[in-house]
């Protein structure tokens, strides 16, 4: 897959009255707040600019803040675009729960796919993702950083700044390509309470609630691995059934602690998951109905080929 050099900058201000002037960036959906969730679709951004607060956040970016404080999209994206290097910039709001790492390379593929044109020409200047009602999403967009700032320069000398003026205005001068969105949740918004707490339900369906809990749980712990939970669900199970309940989460912690041990990769993870089902499935079979038939142990040495055999006055079950 090719690499997609672009810096990324987020719109965290605004004054969220819909939700009685809240911390909107900071809202938790999935026990993450909704700006941590942006920043981890672009985590491989070369520069990612936050315009708005300064917060603690889930991994290290720079900050900006429009002037005057509360000035719009178009101050605030031009407080961004001073700190960025890269010829594309993405530019994303900082309130979208479902949106993932798949929908911002589909973007900047999509921009890479609109070589510049010749003669009368324009180039595509940049893409804008268009929600499954046909709306264009200005804040879910891949820009070529030297338009964008180009146009910004024409408005504010235009307007004598760009305090509270539309966002759209400034689309409307660019030349723009549309992409569908390949996930129909990546433009959902956080504007209503309603809104927040439909994401936070869409998390918990059983669909999606095991990988969001892992996605938390590694954001939580600063871990960057990539978890196979098949392989550890099963693990899980095999240690359930074939030796006691409480064995399935005490058997995945030390497989993840052996496994960090050795180094941490994926690689690593699933091998020592291996060796713990097939100790598992080693285990069960000793307490099998065929191993039972052996009967109990008459003295030292008399157990069967699979083990020690249950001992007098004990049974398999």
């Amino acid at each position: 897959m090719t690499a997609h050099v672009y810096d990324a900058v987020v719109l965290a201000g605004g004054a969220a009255k819909r939700l009685g002037g809240a911390d909107k960036p900071g809202l938790h959906v999935g026990g993450r707040p909704l700006l941590d969730r942006v920043l981890g679709a672009c985590a491989d951004a070369a520069e990612t600019v936050v315009v708005g607060s300064r917060r603690p956040t889930v991994r290290s970016v720079r900050w900006a803040r429009e002037q005057p404080p509360g000035a719009g999209p178009l101050a605030a994206l031009e407080a961004g675009l001073r700190q960025v290097t890269a010829p594309v910039v993405l530019v994303l709001s900082a309130d979208l729960p479902f949106l993932t790492a798949g929908t911002v390379r589909a973007l900047l593929a999509a921009l890479d796919d609109r070589a510049p044109g010749g003669g009368a020409d324009r180039s595509t200047e940049g893409v804008l993702l268009v929600d499954a009602d046909g709306r264009d999403q200005p804040l879910l967009a891949a820009y070529r950083t030297e338009p964008l700032r180009r146009e910004l320069a024409l408005f504010a000398a235009e307007h004598g700044g760009l305090a509270h003026l539309p966002l759209r205005a400034l689309t409307a001068e660019l030349t723009l390509g549309r992409l569908a969105a390949p996930d129909s949740d990546a433009s959902f918004d956080c504007d209503t309470w309603e809104d927040v707490a439909a994401a936070r339900a869409h998390i918990r369906e059983h669909g999606n609630v095991l990988d969001e809990w892992i996605t938390a749980v590694k954001d939580e712990l600063g871990i960057e691995l990539d978890v196979d939970t098949k392989v550890l669900l099963d693990l899980a199970r095999d240690a359930a059934h074939g030796v006691a309940r409480p064995a399935a989460p005490l058997t995945t912690f030390l497989v993840g602690y052996a496994a960090g041990r050795a180094g941490g990769t994926p690689a690593e993870v699933a091998a020592a998951a291996r060796k713990a089902a097939g100790l598992a499935e080693r285990w069960a079979a000793e307490e099998s109905p065929q191993d039972s038939r052996s009967g109990p142990e008459t003295g030292p040495g008399t157990g069967s080929a699979t083990g020690p055999g249950n001992g007098p006055g004990k049974s398999a079950e």
